[in-house]
């Protein structure tokens, strides 16, 4: 049953629990920047085969990012298509609902990385929450989730030039 080779079992589960040690932001970037454009383009294409969230990124900085406030149309215009799937009379899917619409809404703000862009999406995910007539009182979880929505238009509110914050201002009172 001896092969004639011993391995200690010591080394084996060594080998295989070894973590792969991640480069830094400095060092990958340093790497990219001696890359010739034909690998740089294969490297980022295969990112994108390989996650979703990464292929709508690079789809929104190659597509979308030049033409901000078209991009915020688009997705004001996902939103309330999504919106329509809200069921009726049942809290349980409509919490479930909301909270599919809110990561969408989370992820093209992120994608974005503006901070104006940012209000103004969540500031329409609160008013068309309102126009949906959710009872938010009735659920605490949906009350919650209203909340932290407000909460965060709050905070980044406070990152904006004043102009602009009068503005989002007037539109944060017309949802609290």
């Amino acid at each position: 049953m001896n092969s004639g080779v011993e391995v200690s079992l010591h080394s084996i589960n060594y080998l295989y629990l070894e973590p792969m040690k991640t480069a830094s932001l400095h060092e990958i970037k340093t790497e990219l920047h001696s890359l010739d454009p034909e690998t740089l383009a294969g490297l980022c294409l295969r990112l994108a085969k390989y996650k979703k969230e990464n292929k709508e990124l690079l789809t929104y900085l190659l597509f979308e990012a030049h033409n901000e406030q078209s991009y915020v149309e688009g997705v004001k215009a996902e939103v309330d298509e999504l919106f329509t799937t809200l069921p009726p009379q049942n809290l349980y899917l409509i919490k479930k609902v909301l909270r599919k619409i809110l990561r969408f809404v989370n992820r093209q703000v992120k994608y974005s990385g503006i901070k104006q862009t940012e209000i103004e999406l969540r500031i329409y995910f609160c008013s068309k929450v309102n126009e949906a007539h959710i009872p938010l009182t009735t659920g605490t979880v949906l009350f919650n989730l209203y909340q932290q929505q407000l909460a965060k238009i709050r905070a980044t509110l406070v990152k904006l030039p004043e102009d602009l914050q009068f503005d989002y201002e007037q539109d944060l009172e017309k949802i609290s």
